[in-house]
């Protein structure tokens, strides 16, 4: 089941170019958390494998989430809200923590603000985009005699829906393939924060055609990505080259899809726990 750990602190992107709003909870140095979606309500997240309970964490609700609201300016410029973030909490360097989409973010944040970055997770990132190696998840093992998951892998192929409630319910039915299996908690987890297609698209707006090449030539952050071995949203073997791009520190768990902190909530605690330790007394 899902960690019932105290929520985290939040801290919400202002529209209008004020100062944000940080949480009084949100301690000295904290861990900043990107959410994934892309612009998916940050619910989703939970209490993130128990982590907040070693680790002072604040999860950031980008533009185009429904607490902050308005529309992403494309996650290239909304890389400025993450440094906004950073100022209203009094944080020099960065420790950012990035999930699926929050990645792309948590990349740009570093491409065009390096000395702001001190070091990055980035868990199940989606990797084509980058690595440049296609899509390998009609290869990874999968409940595929689960109907339920049977089902979900073909709505995987489905046309993009065109309105918000078909977006709503296509990503209801394409959940089940998310996850390395459909239980219990994995169907809880599933329906928790809110997706929007406008606010999906606008995270795409403004883009720059030399994006990748920017990321690649960048100078280096400690990085850590978190993949699963079963993940078919993301693929395998584009995650693993997607870290040697980056020269990352690579850590596949097992029996794992999209969502580590739900399905191996333990094994995700340790890798991440671990890595921030390190680069704690790395920086110390």
């Amino acid at each position: 089941m899902p960690s019932r750990s105290a929520a985290l602190p939040v801290l919400l992107a202002h529209l209008d170019g004020s100062s944000m709003l940080p949480a009084s909870s949100a301690g000295s140095d904290p861990v900043l958390i990107l959410p994934g979606g892309p612009c998916r309500g940050p619910e989703y997240l939970g209490a993130f494998s128990g982590l907040g309970d070693e680790h002072p964490f604040v999860v950031l609700h980008p533009r185009g989430t429904p607490r902050s609201g308005g529309l992403s300016r494309g996650w290239w410029t909304d890389a400025d809200d993450v440094i906004a973030a950073a100022d209203a909490l009094g944080v020099d360097r960065l420790r950012l923590v990035a999930h699926s989409a929050g990645t792309r973010l948590a990349l740009a944040v570093a491409t065009r603000y390096p000395e702001r970055v001190e070091s990055m997770v980035l868990v199940t990132p989606p990797a084509t985009w980058l690595s440049g190696t296609a899509y390998d998840g009609e290869e990874l093992p999968a409940d595929r005699h689960d109907p339920a998951v049977a089902a979900a892998i073909r709505a995987l192929e489905e046309p993009d829906a065109r309105t918000g409630a078909e977006f709503r319910a296509q990503f209801l039915r394409q959940a089940p393939a998310s996850y390395a299996h459909w239980g219990e908690a994995e169907q809880e987890h599933a329906p928790i924060g809110a997706v929007g297609l406008a606010a999906a698209h606008a995270w795409f707006d403004g883009i720059p055609d030399d994006a990748v090449a920017q990321v690649r030539a960048a100078r280096r952050v400690p990085t850590l990505v978190v993949a699963g071995d079963r993940d078919l949203l993301t693929g395998l073997r584009p995650v693993i080259d997607y870290a040697d791009a980056l020269d990352a520190e690579l850590r596949v768990l097992k029996d794992c899809g999209h969502y580590p902190w739900v399905e191996q909530p333990a094994a995700f605690r340790e890798v991440v726990s671990d890595w921030l330790r390190r680069r704690s007394r790395a920086a110390g």
